[in-house]
């Protein structure tokens, strides 16, 4: 499972309120003020990461999830840990995270009865987050891809919550810069810090005045070039504003501002492209430039401009290529080829022993997969033991299925005579995502491959286990529909396996053999005839040979 989304359901069964932050960001993906009194559901968790698998895990804090956290960024100017550890009691036994930076969470028992929300600042550099707040939590990571880490011995899953220290609560109350639930932060004619998604703004009675132009001014130009208003466009504006400011400023503080918009502007530009960039990257197959604006948040018409001429910049540098029918709908190219090694290469061929002989007429190789595909009680069960009891000895052989139990399966072995015991491979309980437990280099045998609709599927599903095998091999058991010769999934069934069994009540036929054992005798086509004898015993009947088809 996405280590992103396992986490995340794990906290909300620990109570707490997860929220999806954007890929290597702490910015949320979501409007996530209903998160604050209420927990999403199991459902809604895994639509978020499935809509954005790489994005990073915020924990609401607060009332809803019952934590506190204390932030100490150590490497912010003003930081002591002197200063801090006033605060605290001397053992310390709490969750701790360590952030990217080398900071710490330090996470604590919510007081529900104080009323505490947010604050930064009561202690130099040690910020709060209560009500209204979030953290980002592992294992998600900042942009350079360093992830947030539970301390090895104070992590959540192993040690409780602290109460949040006494003292640390006065000097929330006492310093008067914590904002108490339902108040707004607002002091007349002085300059009240709160923390929106990208910039620190300030309040104040009047803009432009001494003390903030500086700050509103270069917001102004913040927000007319992401606008998108040409330069010299906004330096006019900007002129006219400085003129206006108490005390005025001057056009090379206009220059200044102007200069530090356009860098942010090309900033953040250089951060959406990245961001597409990894996103595009991290697909599989097709998506969708709707499904780049949900995943990265994007909403105002000039990012969505600017998400398209970055998707148009990567078909040009040939990354990814328009596909579909849809209009803004993209394919990734993938150009990772795995290099032959063809010249020293093994041409001598497993040693599998088959039924019926077939090892005689078709050759099995490292990665190859054979497929047997069998009407209802045709016998491929009693092939597939067969098969296990003549290779068990010579290889590592796992069977994977979901027929019967372990009491029905140690009642068809006894009937071999051979004493239990005596069966040396494994068996597993399994009826589906089978290439997820292939094991590479042994024998596989999957009895059965169920699919009970999109046929069409089939194809994929026997690649997707070619593609786990390595050297090894996979027997793979279809159903099918009497005197036919492909099973479910039709011709796609067939595209994959180099040697293809088709199984009906008596007769067993190769429909597709690749590699000859005999260069003189063609497989393909062959039948062979027979009667099962105790529900487990071959007994052939006719030699194989090619059926001459009544006209």
């Amino acid at each position: 499972m996405n280590k992103f989304l396992e986490q995340a359901l794990w906290y909300e069964t620990q109570g707490i309120s997860v929220i999806p932050l954007r890929p290597k960001q702490k910015i949320p993906l979501v409007k996530w003020s209903q998160y604050q009194k209420e927990r999403a559901t199991p459902e809604q968790i895994k639509k978020w990461w499935t809509d954005c698998p790489d994005a990073n895990v915020g924990v609401v804090t607060g009332k809803v999830s019952g934590i506190a956290v204390m932030d100490l960024d150590k490497y912010k100017e003003g930081y002591s840990q002197e200063e801090a550890d006033k605060y605290l009691p001397e053992l310390l036994s709490t969750p701790i995270v360590t952030t990217p930076r080398g900071g710490q969470h330090l996470y604590f028992r919510n007081p529900d009865d104080e009323g505490l929300t947010i604050n930064a600042g009561a202690v130099p550099s040690v910020d709060y987050r209560g009500d209204g707040g979030y953290v980002a939590a592992p294992p998600s990571v900042n942009e350079e891809g360093v992830p947030y880490q539970w301390d090895d011995w104070a992590n959540l899953k192993d040690m409780s919550l602290a109460p949040l220290p006494v003292a640390y609560i006065k000097a929330l109350q006492d310093k008067g810069s914590i904002y108490k639930k339902n108040e707004v932060p607002y002091i007349e004619n002085k300059h009240v810090e709160y923390r929106g998604d990208e910039n620190v703004h300030t309040t104040s009675g009047q803009m432009f005045i001494e003390g903030r132009r500086d700050q509103d001014l270069f917001h102004v130009a913040n927000n007319l070039l992401k606008g998108g208003m040409p330069v010299e466009e906004a330096r006019q504006v900007l002129r006219t504003l400085a003129r206006s400011c108490v005390p005025p400023m001057s056009d090379s503080d206009v220059e200044q501002k102007l200069s530090s918009a356009f860098n942010r502007k090309e900033k953040r530009s250089g951060s959406l492209s990245d961001e597409v960039r990894d996103y595009v990257m991290s697909t599989n197959g097709h998506f969708l430039s709707t499904d780049v604006h949900k995943c990265l948040q994007v909403s105002t018409r000039e990012d969505m401009k600017n998400v398209s001429e970055i998707l148009r910049r990567m078909v040009k540098e040939g990354l990814i290529e328009r596909s579909g029918n849809k209009n803004g709908q993209f394919r990734l190219i993938d150009r990772d080829v795995e290099a032959l090694n063809w010249k020293t290469a093994t041409t001598k061929p497993m040693d599998i022993s088959w039924p019926f002989c077939i090892e005689d007429m078709v050759n099995s190789y490292p990665g190859n997969i054979a497929v047997i595909a069998g009407a209802p009680n045709a016998g491929k069960s009693a092939f597939i033991f067969n098969f296990i009891r003549q290779n068990m000895k010579k290889h590592d052989v796992h069977l994977f299925s979901s027929e019967g139990g372990a009491e029905e399966l140690h009642m068809r072995l006894s009937k071999f005579g051979l004493p239990i015991d005596e069966w040396t491979f494994n068996a597993w309980d399994r009826g589906s995502n089978f290439a997820d437990v292939i094991r590479p280099g042994a024998i596989n045998i999957i009895d059965y491959l169920e699919i009970h609709d999109e046929f069409y599927k089939i194809g994929g599903l026997l690649k997707d286990i070619s593609d786990r095998l390595g050297d090894g091999f996979a027997l793979i058991c279809l159903q099918k529909n009497k005197g036919k010769d492909e099973g479910l999934g039709g011709m796609r069934g067939l595209e994959k396996p180099r040697l293809y069994m088709a199984m009906d009540y008596g007769s067993l036929k190769i429909v597709k053999g690749k590699s000859w054992a005999n260069r003189e005798n063609n497989p393909n086509g062959q039948t062979i005839r027979f009667k099962i004898v105790d529900g487990c015993k071959f007994m052939p009947s006719t030699p194989w040979q090619k059926e001459v088809v009544p006209e």
